[in-house]
């Protein structure tokens, strides 16, 4: 005889456990603290099994019963129901796991540790912002070339060419892992080659004729302002390191003595050496009467626990009235790079080296941070003597170094 929503709600507990039989082997059971659980009682393989459908009253009688003809559907197919949910609920838990985001936090624990922490911050900044919203639940091995390209479309229809291109770039190396840990079968990005625009390259302003560089120098010499910026200004073009390098240089890693300058430069986790010409070391000493007792060789004005603001030689320059396209901050580095190979003649990889670029090495070695130090040594000195006879307008004659 079939159940009544009248007998299940008339039902009352008893000292022992209820079974309140409806049809197709389902029926509710009663505990005798009062709980009304769906139970189904079925046959598979010659073995009498039992599952549970859901708690009387969040599951009705009518959903009950739905859900047994389900059961019987699967029954009718050769299918354990019992066995069809666990699996389900197992691929549920592995959907959460093998979701993009998850394995792209999984991927990002694992590497974070070798970058620079102001790289993995905007790693990070870009998928929160820009990728999970749209596909963080996805199972990654589903998702395809087209949602992946709906993610940089979004990204670019804002103006943020670059930030896609670095996207695409991110999200390539999150489904290669996912590939390698067996989670995905390929990486969809790689058929994407050519969907966005290019992006235009950016180059730092620099001046790189001799005789520009000269009434740079000139320039920078006329300044008039703290001894901190101006130390900075006049150091620039003699240490060619990157700005934020220069400007968050410690004592601590500068040997006047030994007229070195040895420090871990941020971008690559790396050593670097960086020579200090005759003239860059007295622009030092006489610095360090000032600053040598803080931390930082150029302070901040307002807070000397801190290095100086990233604007502050910037600002100089333009107090300068040297305009924003005739040189920048890096354009020492390019100035550099240009005119001791064009002009001075020495080899490109002791540039290279110098500039802590990547350098190929053909025994297939590591970069060697003390690699051509004694010749980069006599390199950074010849230009250090260059750029007095560019400032003072005299007539200088190229020195090559190499043949």
């Amino acid at each position: 005889m079939a159940l009544t929503d009248r007998a299940i709600k008339s039902a009352k507990p008893e000292g022992k456990v209820q079974r309140l039989y409806d049809t197709g082997g389902l029926y509710l059971e009663i505990s005798p603290t009062g709980g009304k659980w769906w139970r189904l009682k079925y046959r598979f393989a010659g073995k009498e099994k039992r599952i549970s459908l859901g708690v009387y009253p969040r599951i009705s009688l009518k959903k009950a019963r739905h859900r047994r003809d389900e059961a019987h559907g699967l029954l009718d197919q050769g299918i354990d129901p019992s066995a069809h949910r666990k699996a389900q609920k197992a691929a549920q838990v592995a959907g959460v796991e093998n979701s993009f985001e998850a394995v792209t936090k999984e991927w990002f624990a694992k590497y974070e540790p070798t970058w620079a922490k102001s790289h993995s911050n905007r790693v990070l900044r870009l998928f929160e912002r820009d990728v999970f919203p749209w596909v963080g639940t996805r199972p990654i091995g589903e998702i395809t070339a087209p949602e992946v390209l709906a993610v940089l479309r979004r990204v670019e229809a804002r103006g943020a060419l670059e930030t896609a291109h670095r996207a695409r770039t991110n999200c390539g190396q999150v489904f290669r892992y996912a590939v390698a840990t067996g989670r995905a079968d390929r990486d969809p990005t790689g058929d994407l080659r050519g969907a966005l625009p290019p992006v235009k390259g950016k180059h730092f302003a620099a001046v790189t004729d001799p005789k520009e560089a000269g009434e740079l120098l000139r320039t920078l010499d006329s300044f008039v302002g703290t001894p901190v910026v101006r130390a900075a200004l006049l150091l620039a073009p003699l240490v060619i390191v990157r700005p934020g390098e220069l400007r968050q240089a410690e004592w601590r890693d500068i040997d006047l003595d030994a007229a070195e300058w040895r420090f871990t430069i941020s971008k690559t986790q790396t050593q670097h050496i960086v020579p200090l010409s005759g003239q860059a070391v007295e622009i030092l000493e006489d610095l360090h009467a000032i600053t040598g007792r803080r931390q930082y060789v150029f302070p901040g004005g307002r807070d000397p626990r801190r290095p100086m603001s990233n604007n502050a030689v910037l600002a100089a320059m333009r107090r300068l009235e040297i305009p924003n396209d005739k040189m920048s901050g890096h354009g020492f580095r390019a100035m550099a790079r240009t005119i001791m190979d064009e002009v001075l003649g020495f080899r490109p990889e002791l540039i290279e080296h110098q500039l802590a670029h990547a350098v190929k090495d053909p025994n297939g070695r590591a970069y060697n941070r003390t690699t051509h130090l004694a010749e980069r040594r006599a390199m950074m000195q010849s230009w250090a003597d260059y750029l007095d006879g560019l400032r003072s307008g005299a007539q200088v004659i190229p020195i090559y170094r190499s043949a």
